[in-house]
């Protein structure tokens, strides 16, 4: 589709292209840069476990700062109102909490590559070879949502087909990440985080400032869409109707337990960052750090789309004016030259992180646990950082076909929350439950993942879009579709957990809770001890703060 119309041409000039320009020749510098550190396998594919915890951190946010966060959820903002807030506050802290506190001293205290290996240590062959299927294949399609994002930009810019710009923004991406490898990504993510933060913040005044302030967008959509679409929760009681087509238990279930722990305690996008940190603490850290910016990311998010609305009237109800158009709107509407420049290279910085973000991963993960393992073992490692080279370009040409499929979505956030639903959740429940249960065996493993799979698929597809049962949005759709998953894997693992026989304990040691391995045992380097660095400290101060900011949006 041809989201962005003639009529949305961002008025650029010479000005704005030599701001992108200079951005450009930065990043690719950066790539060059990381390649001289680059030795080995591992210095490819997790800069050698070797950066601190603030860097790992930023790169964290960053890396999901993508077209999730800068198109999907304005566009969110835009369709559903202030609702959206839940995939911050709920959606995203309390998951990002637990997996720094509970979950990341099992994964670097293993010394595992990826979060597939860790599933080999746990449950064997079957269960790794599937999971990596998975994550591969779920990575480079979310990789084609952030690449399709930063070619409307392209498109809007330099007024090139969209074919064109996608070739060409692949491209560029798969240059500094094939030079300088998973640190060059990091290092241009931390980098990435503050052009974006440049460009959403005169974004978000200038509009406020157009519209007249909260009070403004209060008083045209309160009129137009209802008081509730600026509530958190009012209209959310079970039978209740609202814009998201939820109510509070399955925002609660679905939402901020399933679909959030799903996607960020097993989306190796993000927890690679951790793993390439230099310590078990920076490890535990690194998204402890990440979520205190994130706690405020929908104020120039979410905030824009609502402003947009209030601009636009007819977003979202005309065909050439989708939701995913509220951030380009506002851009063409308010910002002069210069500073479109600035919100221009934001935007492509942040889908260039989260494209960059999945397509390490992708290469990580195939090269690791898919290529090493079952098809060429045992060769040098020289062999596998080639390896990782050559996949990197795989995925980035497959991302470009996979991109197209997030153009026929108006709002790619429902997009991603369906591929969220059909394998980060099923994912989660076999990690959960293997990684607490001592009893869950191999077979349950494989057989808890893959059914889990299959049902929220068959919820999806079948009964939702089959119209077998009503739901009254794609969103609510997404969170029925993750209870289902995670239900129906957990039975099924119980199940078959029963009717065959566990690992004995002693080989279970540092990968289920209440046994340790010498990794877990690591004591904090020099100053990592101190009060206001220890993760306990900031994992809570994360959730309490994320807790107070619903005050405000539930009166």
């Amino acid at each position: 589709m041809n989201s962005l119309a003639e009529g949305l041409r961002l008025p650029t000039n010479g000005l704005d292209y030599t701001i992108l320009a200079i951005y450009f020749v930065v990043v690719l510098g950066i790539g060059f840069a990381a390649r001289s550190s680059i030795k080995t396998s591992l210095d490819f594919f997790l800069s050698g476990r070797s950066l601190p915890a603030w860097v790992t951190g930023l790169a964290f946010v960053s890396a999901n700062l993508g077209a999730t966060e800068i198109l999907g959820m304005a566009a969110n903002g835009a369709q559903y109102g202030v609702y959206t807030v839940h995939w911050y506050w709920i959606g995203a802290i309390p998951a990002m909490v637990f997996l720094g506190l509970v979950m990341m001293p099992f994964y670097y205290g293993s010394k595992v590559r990826s979060v597939p290996e860790f599933l080999l240590h746990r449950f064997g062959r079957s269960s790794h070879l599937l999971s990596s299927i998975i994550f591969a294949v779920s990575a480079v399609l979310i990789a084609g949502v952030n690449l399709y994002a930063m070619a409307l930009v392209l498109e809007a810019l330099l007024g090139w087909q969209q074919w064109v710009a996608i070739v060409v923004a692949g491209l560029f991406v798969l240059a500094y990440i094939t030079v300088g490898g998973l640190s060059s990504a990091i290092y241009n993510e931390v980098l990435q985080f503050f052009v974006i933060l440049a460009a959403l913040i005169p974004l978000t005044i200038v509009g406020l400032k157009r519209v007249g302030g909260w009070s403004g967008i209060t008083h045209s959509l309160s009129d137009s869409h209802g008081s509730a679409f600026l509530t958190a929760w009012k209209g959310t009681g079970i039978g209740s109707v609202n814009p998201l087509g939820a109510n509070w238990l399955t925002i609660v279930l679905g939402l901020g337990f399933v679909m959030s722990f799903g996607y960020w305690t097993t989306n190796f996008a993000e927890v690679q960052r951790a793993l390439s940190a230099k310590n078990l603490s920076a490890a535990k850290r690194t998204p402890l750090i990440a979520a205190f910016p994130k706690i405020f990311i929908p104020l120039v998010v979410v905030v824009p789309g609502l402003i947009a609305l209030v601009m636009e009237p007819q977003l979202g109800k005309v065909k050439n004016l989708p939701y995913n158009d509220a951030i380009p709107v506002l851009m063409r509407d308010l910002l002069p030259n210069g500073v479109l420049g600035i919100a221009v290279t934001g935007l492509l910085a942040a889908f260039m992180a989260g494209m960059a973000a999945n397509v390490s991963s992708f290469n990580t993960v195939f090269t690791y646990d898919i290529w090493s393992a079952y098809v060429k073992k045992d060769r040098p490692d020289s062999y596998y950082l080639n390896t990782g080279r050559v996949v990197t370009a795989v995925g980035v040409l497959i991302g470009m076909g996979t991109a197209f499929i997030a153009g026929s979505f108006s709002n790619i956030m429902n997009y991603l929350q369906t591929l969220f639903s059909f394998f980060n959740v099923p994912l989660f429940v076999v990690f959960i439950i293997g990684m607490f249960w001592k009893r869950t065996t191999a077979a349950a493993g494989f057989w808890g993942l893959l059914s889990g799979t299959v049902a929220a698929m068959l919820n999806y597809f079948w009964l939702y879009k089959g119209g077998v049962i009503s739901i009254p949005s794609d969103q609510g759709a997404n969170f029925v579709s993750s209870i289902v998953a995670f239900v129906v894997g957990a039975v099924v693992m119980v199940i078959v957990s029963y009717a065959t026989k566990p690992r004995p304990v002693e080989k279970l040691q540092g990968l289920v809770y209440g046994t340790r391995s010498p990794g877990m045992d690591e004591l904090p380097a020099e100053g990592d001890g101190a009060w206001y660095r220890r993760p306990a400290l900031l994992g809570w101060g994360a959730v309490v703060l994320a807790a107070l900011c619903y005050i405000p949006f539930s009166l």
